[in-house]
């Protein structure tokens, strides 16, 4: 096997990180030999007793939160090793120190087969599939009072939207949501639906001919976006149809065909990402970028020089590329791309047989990098000009989440929040117990801080605002959840909202694997797949003052 030739930008190999650490283990997490730890797997519900007179699935027993967090907080944990990432001779060198293990991906649902529809409609139209309700704030008119059981100090829901639709065995996909002003727009199968922030009212509806297979959380600063939909509704369709949406106003723009890279094109689960005027369509191992105005295509994987991009990453007036390089050991290589031409001016070769397997930020760029044969990873911190920053180490066992499945790609995580100097993970619990928050240093690589969850609790990051953490506290059967703000330094929480007890706690309780925004100081909790058996279904759940 031959090294791949020394980038000039790689720093010499720090001292201490001569020997590889052994592989991890029993009892870290790690699939089973031979198994993908990145294969999506369909959501199933447990059979338990419902709350009665809402109709919706049964919640779910106590577990992961969305997004996976968890390791025990103030119990015996196993340890693991994050990466302490090193470079020599144009690679990465993973070296001593500790390792993180992997916890259980957070891949959605398989994509199930869409039926008949009726054809596309340009313009908004009135929705069957989504429950408006009475506009009073739960969702439909005959639910009882969510708020009911509030108690003194706690926040109520501001309302709730079901859905009943009638789809394929496998169900179907709800995996979009954005808050655009005054309106939030959620991704039913076939269609987006809009509704006013303050009251849940039906505002627009935008229909498709077949099922939405690509979105991307990501919009234009004048809140477009492009979603991707299925080319027919058979077993062999591709999702290889792009549309220009105004999520403003519910109309749709232009509608344009993806075109293969090549042969081995495989379109089943694109991967959308904006930044500027670019949407960036990544799938399997092939990518092209195109104009968000006008759908014309500006770059793609074929027409690359040198090693060939899987994935083109874009957000935050930053896109970088994860390509493989056809060398003897087929290395990858992580480089900066420029969203109107694709042009590089810095790559960062990896070792061989290690792997991106999820990105924190662009900016600053955070990578979570693994070892395909030891099953250890770790997290390196590259400055703008590619050249790595530092590495980052701890203890816990943390989820790797961002898998893009048998043939999708990777987009920078949910559930991990990055601001200037600090990356915010989760930890995965321990059955039976809570997790906690790390933050990490990114300038030192060490751990600020760490905060639990609480006994059986669990804690996911939202966002960070002012230097500050803000997370969610999920949910318990008899207890609501919880919007706290954590201090620069760590220390005791504030709630900036309590979701009521009562009623509205086991709903929200029983969401799997939700989509979580926190925006003006509304929480949206909605469902991310739908069992789409003609029933009614909760969708999407709002708290606020």
């Amino acid at each position: 096997m031959t090294e791949p030739p020394q980038p000039p930008n790689q720093p010499p190999t720090p001292s201490g990180y001569g020997h590889l650490p052994g592989p991890p283990q029993p009892g870290y997490g790690f699939p089973p030999q031979g198994a993908n730890p990145y294969a999506q797997q369909p959501p199933t519900v447990p059979q338990q007793q419902a709350h009665p007179g809402y109709g919706y699935p049964p919640p779910m027993p106590p577990g992961p939160p969305p997004g996976g967090p968890a390791g025990p907080g103030g119990q015996r944990r196993q340890k693991l090793l994050i990466v302490i990432a090193a470079s020599v001779a144009g690679v990465l060198i993973l070296g001593t120190g500790a390792w993180f293990a992997f916890g259980k991906g957070d891949d959605e649902g398989g994509k199930p087969v869409a039926q008949a529809s009726t054809p596309a409609d340009a313009k908004p139209s009135a929705s069957a599939s989504v429950d408006k309700g009475d506009g009073s704030g739960n969702g439909a008119g005959e639910q009882e009072d969510l708020n009911a059981g509030r108690k003194q100090g706690e926040d109520k829901v501001l309302w709730l939207k079901s859905s009943k639709v009638d789809g394929p065995g496998a169900g179907v996909d709800s995996k979009g949501q954005w808050i655009i002003g005054d309106t939030v727009v959620k991704s039913v199968w076939k269609s987006l639906t809009a509704f006013a922030v303050a009251d849940g009212k039906e505002k627009w509806t935008l229909s498709f001919p077949t099922e939405l297979c690509g979105v991307t959380p990501d919009t234009t600063t004048d809140g477009k976006t492009v979603v991707m939909f299925k080319d027919g509704e058979s077993d062999s369709s591709t999702c290889n149809q792009m549309r220009l949406v105004d999520l403003k106003t519910g109309k749709a723009g232009w509608t344009k065909e993806v075109p293969k890279e090549g042969l081995f094109d495989i379109m089943t689960s694109p991967t959308l990402s904006i930044t500027g005027d670019t949407v960036a369509v990544s799938r399997s191992t092939t990518a092209s970028a195109f104009k968000v105005s006008t759908g014309d295509k500006l770059f793609g994987s074929a027409q690359a020089e040198g090693c060939k991009p899987g994935s083109y990453i874009a957000g935050n007036n930053k896109m970088i590329a994860i390509a493989t390089c056809y060398d003897d050991d087929h290395t990858v290589e992580v480089h900066d791309a420029d969203p109107v031409t694709g042009k590089s001016t810095w790559n960062y070769r990896l070792a061989k047989n290690h792997e991106v397997t999820s990105v924190y930020s662009l900016d600053p760029l955070v990578l979570d990098i693994s070892d395909k044969d030891k099953k250890q990873r770790g997290i390196v911190v590259l400055g703008p000009d590619g050249k790595q920053r530092t590495s980052v180490s701890g203890e816990g066992s943390f989820a790797n989440k961002c898998g893009g499945g048998l043939f999708g790609s990777i987009q920078v995580c949910r559930g991990a929040v990055v601001d200037s100097n600090t990356l915010y993970l989760p930890t995965t619990p321990a059955a039976g117990t809570g997790n906690e928050v790390v933050a990490f240093d990114l300038g030192t690589g060490k751990v600020k801080w760490r905060v639990p969850a609480g006994e059986k609790r669990t804690l996911t990051p939202v966002t960070a605002v002012n230097g500050q953490l803000v997370a969610y506290r999920a949910a318990e059967q008899d207890k609501g959840g919880e919007i706290l703000t954590y201090p620069a330094g760590g220390g005791e929480p504030t709630a900036t909202l309590r979701n009521p007890s009562g009623p509205a706690s086991a709903v929200e309780n029983s969401f799997y694997k939700p989509r979580i925004d926190y925006v003006d100081g509304r929480l949206y909790i909605s469902v991310t797949h739908l069992l789409a058996k003609g029933k009614d279904e909760k969708l999407l759940m709002v708290f606020g003052k």
